[in-house]
């Protein structure tokens, strides 16, 4: 959907992209998380997402704190959506690292894990957080 360029059904990890087109794909993320158009997965295949907010205690101002500080340098590759049906989706995946306090009042720097869905509606775009939690998997940084 957006500046894709080679085969668009490409299952694979793509990081064929330019810093424009991230700050870009980045800023419209930040827009619809400002404007409350958005949500974090919490459903029954997503417990990973509830315990790294449960862990980590992250009321609803702090996750949005979190997301909206995530930058573009923070962007580690796009991959098609998997799911029947939602092919066409492209997902954004980046690792920002954040200083958090774990249950114990402990610091801890985290890396997250970040997927975002950048979804088109009648209604305008709004973004589906579908991972947000402690990275688990290594990693490569398009732009570090």
């Amino acid at each position: 959907m957006y500046h894709k360029r080679g085969d668009a059904m490409n299952q694979h990890y793509n990081q064929n992209y330019t810093w424009e087109q991230i700050d870009e794909i980045l800023a419209m993320i930040h827009d619809c998380i400002r404007e409350g158009r958005f949500i974090i997965s919490k459903n029954e295949n997503r417990q990973e997402n509830i315990d790294f907010i449960n862990e980590y205690n992250l009321n609803s101002r702090r996750q949005k704190e979190i997301l909206l500080k995530i930058k573009t340098e923070d962007f580690c590759h796009s991959l098609q959506n998997t799911k029947v049906g939602f092919e066409h989706e492209v997902l954004y995946v980046f690792c920002p690292q954040v200083t958090l306090f774990n249950f114990d009042g402990i610091e801890e720097l985290v890396d997250i894990y970040t997927k975002f869905n950048l979804i088109d509606s009648e209604s305008g775009k709004r973004v589906v957080v579908i991972s947000f939690h402690k990275r688990n998997k290594p990693i490569d940084y398009l732009f570090r």
